[in-house]
């Protein structure tokens, strides 16, 4: 197994190797010297669209802390985002992500025992969904309850009960700390400045002196963590952020060149523990091996995941983003269990912590396509895709992309969308899958924020003409109405919320109907619904453009032209050039696949053949659909524990294509390839 990739400017000694170990006190745990007085300038906060800057300013001289710390702290918190006052996945409120475990969201059984997706997603070894169902979930009811019960054992547990903390020190209630930006801005400083206090530190106007009470902030159980969090939040101090907030306030972190006393972290007494070997993570963020079991069950049936050798037999072609659907001691359990499935990262919601679970040479069974599995590495987050205020946290979005990249140079990925996809975004592999397929990480999944950290941001390749569209709304001002986050099928409208989809109609009107996909929606069009991906495309996704008219342009999507707005003062696409794939001359349709299986002459006699049927999308062969990639056809043919009995059979070569929202694939033999125009 390769080594860990360097840190960079800093070289970290050793990170956490067990993630649901006792957790260490921190920095905001010990006893608190005196606190400082009331943030009485909460009590007549200011107004207008630069409230939130004025309240950082404030709370800065209330505490005696930077305002630059402050500003950092909060940005990597929350990106400035109060939320509504609603929680976090991990309990967490307001710009400054005080937590209260106690207020954390239910737990569910997690989202792969929701729906008729085979996560496997291989005919040759159908999953028995029944046996797999249970999994040790709990009732929302349960879960609520062993969340309090956890945290008041360990309540130092990632910054658990920081809001609490805020209260006795700021004097201010506990749901005012909940619901105002202002006050919950005042509560983090004070709690900065208690760990400062707390670590023997005077308080200073130089943001350099305050390295150990960021790094404690984090509410971190190891050193490594702790210090990790720290160096991101001085990374911003001296990058400088501006933005608009999901409520419309504008605040700004003006750069400025700061080279932190890191020193100052030591007397947080944290444990430094040895990284295990196991764990194929860069050293740059907190990452821990959590072992998915392989065992037999009986009756030929095993799990949780596939032993296999990427990239020696097969490439790895996608990583696969997904939403857990469950908090944090949930997904680690169900992860675990060998009755249920596995993928190969889940992502903690406070502070990005990562638990490796599968090694990456090895298949998990996440996708619910057995030919994106053998080819990919699934990645889950803790969240929820229909509380669009569960919000994913800076901290997890950088440990992400930092895992990705990775990952990403390790196996030689390109970093873009038709390679980084989301579970959304795969398609069922074959007509009667297709319906039940996943929709995290749903429309709320900033994809363009989270390919500019991953350096790779989006941007235009071509004028007017180039032939192509890339999908790029502004996330925070781009907030197209979602229905049933409440529930299947309410109708109920979703809180407003940024998102990174734009919606498309059969005509460049908003009063037109949505367009239809044909296997998911046979009887109308789609709808809006929150996990409805049927008229749906995100940041990132290439399309050819098939038309334009004023500020609507229409692109080709599952065969027929989709209409989006996209107006030149505020365009929700970039102009992009590349290949694209047609029928060939003489044919109707192009026929369209939902997975690259190898033709019957290429097995061998041992290895069943798998069928090769297309998807039932009707795509005329005038239309020009985007190429995402080539691959040669390849079939993982593993039903059996023993791992002696795999064979990957390879064949003819396929194209990969932007169909809809999700991917789908095409004989290269069946079509035509050729540069973008119009």
């Amino acid at each position: 197994m390769p080594g860990p990739a360097p840190h960079g400017p800093r070289d970290r000694r050793r990170t956490a190797a067990r993630a649901v170990t006792a957790a260490a006190a921190a920095a905001l745990a010990l006893p608190l010297l005196a606190a400082g007085p009331p943030a009485a300038a909460d009590t007549a906060p200011a107004t207008g669209a630069t409230a939130l800057q004025a309240a950082f300013d404030a709370a800065a001289r209330e505490y005696g802390v930077p305002q630059s710390v402050l500003l950092g702290v909060s940005y990597l918190e929350s990106r400035w985002d109060g939320h509504r006052g609603a929680p976090s996945v991990s309990g967490g409120y307001g710009p400054m992500h005080l937590t209260d475990a106690a207020a954390a969201l239910a737990a569910s059984g997690g989202h792969h025992t929701d729906g008729a997706e085979d996560p496997r997603g291989d005919d040759a070894r159908p999953l028995r969904l029944e046996d797999r169902t249970a999994g040790g979930a709990q009732s929302p009811a349960a879960a609520t309850a062993a969340a309090a019960e956890d945290a008041a054992a360990v309540p130092a547990a990632a910054g658990a009960q920081t809001l609490e903390r805020a209260a006795e020190l700021t004097g201010l209630p506990a749901s005012r700390l909940r619901t105002s930006a202002a006050a919950n801005v005042a509560g983090g400083a004070a709690l900065l400045a208690a760990a400062q206090r707390a670590l023997g530190a005077p308080a200073s106007e130089d943001p350099a002196d305050w390295y150990g009470a960021v790094a404690a902030y984090a509410g971190a159980r190891t050193q490594e963590a702790a210090e990790l969090f720290a160096d991101d939040v001085y990374d911003l101090i001296n990058e400088g952020a501006s933005r608009v907030t999901d409520e419309g306030q504008r605040v700004e972190l003006t750069a400025r060149s700061v080279t932190p006393r890191t020193a100052t972290a030591r007397a947080l007494g944290l444990p430094h523990e040895e990284r295990d070997p196991h764990v194929e993570c860069p050293r740059n963020v907190s990452c821990a091996w959590v072992p998915a079991p392989y065992q037999e069950l009986g009756d030929g049936d095993y799990g949780n995941y596939d032993l296999a050798d990427r990239p020696g037999a097969q490439d790895v072609d996608y990583i696969v983003i997904h939403d857990t659907e469950a908090d944090w001691q949930t997904t680690l359990d169900l992860v675990q269990d060998p009755t249920y499935l596995a993928w190969h990262y889940s992502l903690r919601s406070t502070d990005g912590e990562i638990a490796q679970h599968v090694a990456t040479k090895d298949v998990g069974w996440h996708a619910g396509n057995w030919y994106v599995n053998a080819k990919s590495i699934g990645v889950e987050h803790e969240g929820f895709l229909t509380d669009p205020d569960a919000w994913y946290t800076e901290a997890m979005y950088r440990a992400s992309a930092r895992l990705v990249g990775y990952l990403a140079r390790k196996y030689d990925i390109p970093l873009d969308r038709q390679h980084i996809l989301g579970h959304d975004n795969v398609v069922g592999p074959t007509d009667s899958t297709v319906p039940g397929m996943h929709t995290d990480p749903g429309p709320y999944w900033d994809w363009s924020h989270y390919f500019e950290l991953l350096g790779a941001p989006f941007h235009a390749t071509a004028g007017r003409h180039g032939g192509l569209v890339t999908i790029a709304p502004d996330y925070d001002t781009n907030t197209p109405e979602f229905t049933d986050c409440d529930a299947a099928g309410s109708g109920n409208p979703c809180a407003p919320h940024g998102s990174s989809a734009v919606r498309l109609h059969t005509a460049p009107s908003e009063d037109a109907p949505l367009v239809a996909d044909p296997i998911t929606h046979p009887g109308g069009p789609a709808t809006p619904g929150v996990n409805d991906g049927g008229a749906r495309a995100s940041a990132g996704q290439q399309f050819a453009v098939a038309d334009r008219q004023g500020d609507w342009t229409a692109i080709w999507y599952l065969g027929q032209e989709a209409w989006f707005h996209n107006p030149a003062d505020a365009p929700t696409a970039l102009n992009a050039q590349g290949l694209v794939v047609t029928g060939r001359e003489g044919q109707d349709t192009i026929p369209v696949y939902g997975r690259a299986y190898p033709e019957a002459a290429a097995y061998p006699e041992d290895v069943p053949v798998q069928s090769v049927v297309p998807l039932g999308y009707e795509i005329p062969a005038d239309q020009e659909y985007v190429l995402g990639l080539r691959t040669d056809s390849e079939y993982y043919y593993a039903v059996t524990f023993d791992p002696a009995g795999h064979r990957v059979v390879s064949g003819e070569p396929y194209y990969q294509i932007q169909l809809g929202h999700r991917i789908a694939y095409v004989k290269a033999d069946e079509v035509r390839v050729h540069w973008s125009a119009h």
